[in-house]
């Protein structure tokens, strides 16, 4: 492990933080340790704006929280589903987002809301209780209501990051101002590699345009302008049934499993090999995302293994531009189709 040059600078503060570390007695990641713990000390050493320490303290307590909570079901993909909180339980919308959660859990997988009325309510009620999370910021709905599961945030960003870090697809029903917040959110995060590829399904009921109508905003305003490409209109999956929002999250998953970076090569690991000639596809059609070299297959690489990262998988490796993720997210579906 290397040695970090990042420290207080003052021996006696060096010691005791060491000696914090050693009383921690966590052998995985001592040198991170080190490093958040000296960060506290440095800011201590470097000014008393009462308002920063405590946005600080709070942010802390809110993300050790949110871990401890997930810690033990990291093994079951989950599925966090947006949507209106004003939507009233007449509404197809609401109907359609409890029988999605219903269907998400079914394939055996959870659903993450953020714990209000609405569409999260529809949620976390067509989940169960034992299926459900709740990241709430107000008061939470009687589903999810004194679960060991929900969480209530002080701060919208440590909410936001915690949705996205801990869940595996986005699903999103119409909503205001919050939902298209954190609809864009998602795109923006999948668009510029901030996060992991991931399926984004807009779902609406059949003949109801809240969806379509932006997607035909964004084709003839965004597009035209430049502020986006063609290429980012493969970030999302529009979906008008509870049967084809499901079936392209399963399809998601079908044999893709996880994204990598190591060093300068992109990792995408699968749960079933690839063949020779679903390479030479992809090394002909979607060589425009190549930074340089080709698409080869591979076991762990060395750094993985060294983490015991699914060592059983079978890999795809390249070089990746990192700029054409609606590309990436293109290549991921066809293989999940086209893999026999």
């Amino acid at each position: 492990m290397a040695k970090s040059n990042y420290s207080v600078g003052d021996p006696k503060a060096e010691q005791m933080i060491q000696d914090l570390v050693d009383f921690c007695d966590n052998s995985v990641v001592p040198d991170l340790l080190k490093e958040i713990l000296t960060t506290v000390v440095k800011m201590g050493m470097e000014h008393k704006d009462r308002g920063d320490f405590k946005l600080t303290n709070n942010t802390l307590k809110e993300l050790r929280h949110a871990y401890r909570v997930f810690l033990p079901y990291r093994g079951k993909r989950k599925v966090v589903i947006f949507g209106s909180a004003r939507t009233p339980e007449s509404d197809p919308s609401y109907q359609m987002a409890l029988e999605t959660a219903r269907a998400v859990v079914e394939k055996g997988h959870m659903v993450i809301t953020g714990a209000g009325g609405g569409i999260m309510e529809a949620a976390n009620r067509g989940a169960g209780r034992e299926n459900s999370f709740g990241i709430n910021i107000r008061r939470a709905n009687l589903h999810i209501e004194g679960d060991s599961k929900l969480m209530q945030f002080k701060y919208f960003f440590t909410r936001k990051l915690i949705f996205i870090k801990e869940s595996d697809a986005t699903i999103l029903f119409p909503g205001g101002f919050g939902t298209l917040d954190e609809g864009f959110e998602n795109l923006t995060l999948f668009q510029t590699g901030k996060c992991m590829p991931r399926p984004i399904i807009l779902v609406e009921p059949k003949n109801e345009t809240y969806w379509e109508s932006l997607v035909r905003q964004l084709e003839e305003e965004l597009l035209p302008r430049g502020y986006i490409s063609s290429i980012d209109m493969n970030l999302f999956h529009i979906s008008h049934s509870v049967e084809d929002a499901v079936q392209h999250l399963e399809d998601y998953y079908r044999y893709y499993h996880s994204l990598r970076y190591v060093n300068k090569f992109t990792v995408l690991r699968f749960t079933k090999a690839l063949s020779p000639a679903v390479v030479a596809y992809l090394n002909h059609e979607f060589r425009d995302i190549l930074r340089e070299g080709e698409f080869q297959t591979s076991e762990a690489l060395d750094s993985e293994k060294a983490q015991n990262e699914f060592p059983e998988l079978p890999r795809l490796v390249f070089q990746f531009n990192k700029q054409h993720f609606g590309r990436l997210n293109e290549m991921i579906l066809w293989i999940n189709r086209n893999l026999i």
